[in-house]
């Protein structure tokens, strides 16, 4: 019986189980390398958007926020007069219609002594 045959596939299978075996250990590797690389990249972007954060976004938030809260304070005193003006209207109206209504008895009380 000839072994020659079957110790050659058996070399060669070994062989490729060792193969297997480091590109395995090549590819965990490269991998966590990749891992490592990405976090560093992952940290750089986030330090940036910090860095734009307090350079840019949280003044341009309190320059609005003042604004709003002008817009806030113009908008009450805009109420207020709202309001000042609505008074002076309804007691306008009510010396008119008192006027009016002084004006058509006055008128009445002429046209009975004429008549």
């Amino acid at each position: 019986m000839d072994l020659h045959t079957t110790n050659v596939l058996l070399g060669v299978m070994a062989f490729t189980s060792a193969l297997e075996a480091l590109l395995i250990i090549g590819i965990g590797i490269a991998g966590f390398v990749a891992f490592r690389r990405m976090t560093a990249v992952y940290r750089e972007a986030m330090d940036f958007v910090r860095t734009v954060e307090a350079r840019h976004v949280t003044p341009a938030m309190a320059r609005v926020n003042a604004i709003l809260d002008d817009v806030k304070d113009m908008s009450a005193t805009v109420k207020g007069e709202v309001d000042t003006v609505d008074s002076a209207i309804r007691t306008t109206k009510g010396r008119v219609v008192g006027v009016a209504r002084g004006a058509g008895m006055a008128i009445r009380a002429l046209l009975r002594y004429a008549a």
